[in-house]
């Protein structure tokens, strides 16, 4: 699986950079792609949203491509703008609902979205409603801090984005800037200890926003390997 997250087109990164980033996806040959919000800065305003079509389309994953909306992609009114990209080009988009992923061998796992901490309206009990008890539940969340509330469910994995890893880390202080819901969990792995114990891991993601540059905090694109016990 590959998890890409938060390329905020528009701001500065471009439609030349998403090219060489979707020729670099297609060549790790993933079976399952997954974008965890915030596609453009701001969707009502980008100007070239019918040059991302074939870009989006030409992305390859014989099991599917799956997304959730960030905060981004609900603000300025964006969000059928968002939707209605995202599902032209072949992604799913999970809006507090699940997708049943099966295998060739014919073993399957749920995954599972919810809408965005901030703009939306995430709803756990709903996306989880159609879900077998028995099956490996991978929560796809813009906002990773809700892995507090995640773990209150039988949920094993949550991917998550939105936090861009701070964007800009100081030595010994660490994140300089964390956004709502992204401020427990800034990058990387950590084991949440609820109700359920959850395994998250925070994508630091493509672009930028506010801040034209990084530092410390290297663009991420993050590939999992789900092997059965």
């Amino acid at each position: 699986m590959i998890q890409f997250s938060d390329t905020h087109l528009g701001f500065q990164y471009n439609l030349s950079q998403l090219k060489k980033l979707v020729t670099k996806i297609n060549a790790l040959k993933p079976d399952i792609i997954l974008f965890t919000g915030d596609l453009m800065d701001e969707p009502n305003r980008y100007s070239n949203v019918s040059d991302l079509t074939p870009i989006l389309h030409s992305l390859q994953a014989p099991l599917g491509k799956y997304c959730i909306f960030g905060n981004h992609d609900h603000g300025g009114y964006g969000s059928e703008i968002y939707r209605n990209l995202m599902e032209s080009t072949n992604f799913h988009v999970l809006l507090n609902q699940s997708a049943n992923i099966t295998l060739e061998n014919g073993s399957s796992f749920s995954l599972i979205g919810i809408d965005d901490a901030m703009l939306g309206n995430p709803d756990l009990p709903l996306a989880l409603k159609n879900v077998p008890n028995n099956h490996f539940k991978l929560l796809l969340s813009h906002a990773p801090d809700l892995a507090d509330s995640a773990a209150q469910y039988p949920i094993d994995w949550q991917l998550s984005g939105h936090s861009h890893g701070g964007q800009v880390k100081l030595p010994l202080l660490g994140a300089f800037i964390t956004p709502p819901f992204a401020q427990r969990y800034p990058e990387g792995l950590y084991s949440i200890h609820g109700k359920y114990p959850l395994t998250l891991y925070v994508n630091r993601g493509i672009g930028t926003t506010r801040l034209p540059f990084r530092f410390m905090a290297k663009p991420e694109l993050t590939i999992f390997t789900l092997k059965s016990s």
